[in-house]
């Protein structure tokens, strides 16, 4: 027995990596999953991990930069499963260097991506969240919004820093609904990351190495095992936080 046993969770960018591993983190205390995510192919994949696992998985194929189709996703994901308890805004497609480099296309795209798609699918699972007796919603965001030098990451950092204000408004107006709202920064070994570490080693080591704990977050283990324990009972009274699953790294005082 789980302590999600009989929840529904909803997780954009599920095809892969902390999506994924967050996916699978909630299955393991017995959520069933909604994968939301762009490629099929992917979203099967990670469905059938679940199914291994005797989780139930439905994979949903969307784009969260059309944001007008949200709203009809979440419909579809609460008329295939009868409810939704959790939701999971993961998938961001933004871009990466200097200001002047980025046209206000790559911009806005972060922000397309991030708190505006994240603000639609919060606006339509509000009810679904609400009617079952209190959800939770927990909002990815980086770290990157602390930095002090935030070279080459200015237009990421500003999309979550718009989605890190949106999740401690809504913790507040939504509170007496009985749904929490909480953000994670985490570091995990994503393809993203892999890839970036594979074609800027040294700089990647010396990241690491500025990590107290002295590595880089497992998917499953240290990012979806973080979020699933956000979602069950034991963290019932925090709201509105935003917690950095870095280990150690952040200073968000």
């Amino acid at each position: 027995m789980g302590h999600l046993d009989g929840k529904v969770a909803v997780v954009t960018g599920a095809g892969q990596g902390v999506g994924q591993g967050i996916a699978l983190a909630l299955a393991a205390d017995g959520a069933s999953v909604a994968v939301l995510g762009r490629t099929a192919g992917k979203l099967d994949t990670t469905c059938a991990l679940l199914r291994e696992r005797g989780a139930t998985a439905e994979p949903f194929v969307l784009d969260v930069l059309d944001t007008e189709r949200l709203p009809a996703a979440v419909d579809a994901v609460a008329e295939r499963f009868g409810r939704i308890d959790i939701l999971v805004n993961n998938a961001y497609t933004g871009c990466y260097g200097p200001l002047l480099s980025l046209s206000d296309e790559q911009f806005r795209r972060g922000f397309d991506s991030g708190p505006f798609a994240a603000f639609a699918l919060m606006k339509a699972a509000h009810p679904h969240l609400k009617r079952d007796g209190g959800g939770t919603i927990v909002n990815l965001v980086t770290s990157a919004m602390v930095r002090w030098d935030l070279s080459t990451y200015g237009a990421y950092a500003a999309a979550k820093s718009a989605l890190r204000s949106l999740t401690r408004a809504a913790a507040n107006e939504w509170g007496r609904d009985g749904i929490r709202v909480n953000a994670i920064a985490p570091h995990a070994t994503s393809p993203a990351y892999a890839g970036w570490q594979e074609a800027h080693p040294e700089e990647a080591a010396e990241f690491c190495a500025s990590i107290p704990l002295g590595y880089v977050g497992d998917c499953e283990q240290d990012i979806g095992r973080a979020v699933a324990m956000l979602c069950g009972p034991g963290a019932r009274y925090l709201t509105g936080a935003t917690i950095p699953l870095d280990g150690g790294q952040a200073n968000f005082g």
